[in-house]
């Protein structure tokens, strides 16, 4: 078996949501939550079929976003992934209910944050080991840091 990483591709800001799934029905139910839930969500969607014709399978209300998720999909390459990029939402608009989908088994990461998915592969494939999400931590908070992080939340609008 081999370790591999593949850097996600993508512009700085833009969020994305990397999770498993089991099957193909996958594609449809989370273009049909996406756009019940956030009206004129912009979105692109790609998942690796891992049985039968294993096709990439994808959808998306934006077209460059689409691309894109299907570019990173390819470069990932494990059966019954998925990536989501989000263009006028954000992952904490739509995790909830994507966990609520049934064939939706892990979600690995949602981030804007430069993200390297670690890969298996052996003969049989590649599956998702884990993610590399952002950098780590340089020091912990301070007095002044923890009040910085409330204000910030709040004036955002997620917490009152």
């Amino acid at each position: 078996m081999e370790i591999k990483s593949v850097s996600i591709d993508k512009p700085e800001e833009l969020n994305f949501i990397l999770g498993q799934s089991h099957f193909i029905k996958t594609v449809e139910d989370i273009h049909e939550f996406l756009v019940c839930s956030v009206p004129g969500i912009q979105y692109g969607l790609a998942f690796c079929e891992a049985s039968g014709p294993r096709l990439l399978r994808f959808c998306g209300s934006n077209d460059e976003l689409v691309e894109l998720a299907k570019k990173n999909a390819l470069n990932i390459g494990a059966g019954h992934s998925f990536i989501l990029f989000l263009g006028n939402a954000f992952p904490i608009n739509v995790l909830p209910g994507l966990k609520q989908i049934p064939e939706i088994c892990n979600i690995f990461c949602a981030t804007a944050n430069p993200c390297t998915v670690i890969i298996a592969e052996n003969e049989s494939g590649r599956g998702i080991l884990g993610v590399i999400d952002g950098g780590s931590p340089l020091d912990v908070e301070t007095e002044d840091d923890i009040k910085i992080r409330k204000s910030f939340l709040r004036n955002i609008g997620y917490k009152a």
